[in-house]
C-alpha cells in the first residue's frame, strides 16, 4: 500500500459525509449526526470562501456569481441539515430560527435511544458511510 492511500482514503471519508447531506438535499425528515452537519458546514465554508477569495484575486466576475450560485444551491440542503439535526437531539425543526439556542443544540450530543423522528443514526452510520 502507497503511504500516501490512507490519507487520501481518509480525506475522502470525510467527504461522505458532505455528499451525504447533498444527496438528501430536501429531505427534512429523520435525524442527522453532529459530525454530518460539521462536516457539511466546513466543506460548504471552505468552497464558499475558496470561490470569492479567487473570484476577487483574478477579478472574474463568472467566478463571483459561480460563488453566489452555490451559496443559493446550498442554501435548502443546509436548512434541511439543520432541521434534522433538531430532530437528533429531540427538537422540532423550528429551532433553527432560535439563534443561540440553536448553536447550543446543534453542539449537543443527539438521544441515544429512537425518538419520535427516528432511528439513531450514529447506529446506522457504520453501515450507511461505506455505501455513500
Amino acid at each position: 500500500m502507497h503511504p500516501i492511500d490512507p490519507i487520501l482514503t481518509q480525506n475522502l471519508y470525510f467527504m461522505n459525509w458532505y455528499l451525504k447531506a447533498l444527496k438528501n438535499y430536501a429531505g427534512f425528515e429523520g435525524r442527522s449526526r453532529r459530525k454530518e452537519y460539521w462536516m457539511f458546514f466546513l466543506f460548504n465554508m471552505l468552497i464558499t470562501y475558496g470561490l470569492l477569495i479567487l473570484a476577487t484575486v483574478t477579478e472574474l466576475p463568472v467566478l463571483m456569481f459561480a460563488g453566489v450560485l452555490y451559496v443559493f444551491g446550498t442554501l435548502i440542503p443546509g436548512i434541511a441539515l439543520a432541521v434534522r439535526r433538531m430532530h437528533d437531539v429531540g427538537k422540532s425543526g423550528w429551532f433553527i430560527l432560535v439563534p443561540i439556542y440553536s448553536f447550543i443544540l446543534i453542539c449537543t450530543e443527539g438521544e441515544k435511544d429512537d425518538n419520535k423522528y427516528g432511528a439513531n443514526p450514529k447506529l446506522e452510520a457504520s453501515a450507511t458511510m461505506q455505501k455513500v
